[in-house]
């Protein structure tokens, strides 16, 4: 095992005006399960196969444990790699697959015997090894692609979108299996997925990306609750946060007829952007309250989900339209076309900055 360090790692590409990676730094602990999470085109995938050896290193280095693999061939990293489309040899069986680079590297018949069996056992694959991979499932397959990569035995799994090609049922399922499988073994692994909820179930720690530059590194529950910018804010929780932009006068943000006391030096931040803030708030964290005493929003949509239900609406803030979600008890929800008043949860806001888009203290 070990551990991984991106040292201002950093990867453009010819012709490009802007890194695909821009001088990546993250310290990956021996036996931690890092997620590496974005929007498509942020630089996740580019900076596993950096790792990988798949892509150059142009700025920076990149190390497993205490070798410098900046400029080391893949196969001389001890590294194994599951892809997105499983990449299963069909001429070879189950047991050809998962032994394949063993026999490659000169093994014994025997030992890879051996392994190939230990690691089918692991996965409950002992049924399938003398099938073809046309013969399984989309999520057999996946465990096949594990398979090969514990076989190997080696100090870094990298996972790069392994679960996209399965149904919604199967992904749930078969991330726990993963999340579990990681920490049976023990083995570091870097794992790159578009799907924050994947993300925060999997990861001991999530890294967020944005157009190559890392935003923020933290356990999944510090993120949800203090993220550092409205990006992140924004990115991370299913439904999204809500993100409006209000008046803050006099040590105090206006959230409709809701008003809320903001600390001093958060309001002269305001007071420098013309008396203007950027508020957030968890759907969950929003009370129905009376007429005038928080935002007017009308009520677009209503999903029912038996004992909660999002209300999904719009509000208008200033003559600008937001959209607005809120969690509300499912037995009584509001209906569609109703006119509604959210206030925050006292002591549930989070602050950012009009101008940077830094968190301010709430």
């Amino acid at each position: 095992m070990a551990t991984v360090t991106f040292d201002k790692a950093t990867r453009l590409f010819p012709g490009a005006e802007r890194p695909a990676v821009d001088a990546l730094d993250i310290e990956i602990g021996d036996g931690e399960f890092l997620v590496l999470v974005g929007p498509s085109g942020c630089g996740k995938s580019t900076s596993l196969r950096m790792l990988a050896g798949l892509e150059d290193v142009n700025g920076g280095s990149i190390r497993i444990g205490d070798r410098d693999v900046t400029n080391l061939a893949p196969k001389d990293r001890d590294i194994a790699m599951v892809f997105q489309n499983y990449a299963l040899y069909p001429h070879m069986t189950v047991g050809e697959n998962m032994g394949f680079a063993l026999k490659i590297a000169g093994e014994p018949k025997e030992k890879i015997r051996e392994r190939v069996a230990e690691a089918a056992k692991i996965l409950d694959l002992e049924q399938y090894v003398d099938r073809k991979p046309k013969a399984l499932s989309g999520g057999q397959r996946q465990r096949v692609a594990m398979g090969r990569a514990i076989v190997r035995s080696p100090q870094v799994f990298l996972m790069d979108e392994p679960l996209s090609n399965l149904d919604a049922k199967l992904r749930v399922q078969t991330r726990s299996q993963i999340a579990a499988l990681q920490r049976r073994l023990g083995v570091t692994t870097v794992y790159v997925t578009h799907d924050q909820v994947e993300a925060m179930t999997m990861g001991d720690r999530v890294a967020v990306l944005k157009d190559g530059i890392l935003q923020q590194v933290d356990t999944p529950r510090n993120m949800y609750d203090n993220p550092v910018n409205v990006f992140v804010a924004g990115f991370i929780g299913s439904p999204a946060m809500n993100l409006l932009q209000v008046d803050a006068t006099g040590g105090t943000m206006h959230f409709g007829g809701a008003e809320v006391p903001i600390p001093r030096e958060t309001a002269e931040v305001a007071d420098k952007a013309g008396r203007k803030i950027t508020v957030g708030v968890r759907p969950e964290d929003m009370d129905i309250v009376a007429e005038g005493q928080g935002l007017k929003t009308t009520v677009n949509l209503v999903e029912e989900l038996g004992a909660d239900a999002y209300v999904y609406g719009t509000a208008d803030v200033d003559g600008k339209p937001y959209d607005v979600i809120a969690r509300v008890d499912g037995r009584k929800p509001p209906e569609k076309g109703q006119s509604v008043n959210f206030a925050p949860k006292q002591g549930h806001i989070h602050l950012f900055s009009t101008e940077s888009g830094e968190r301010l203290k709430a």
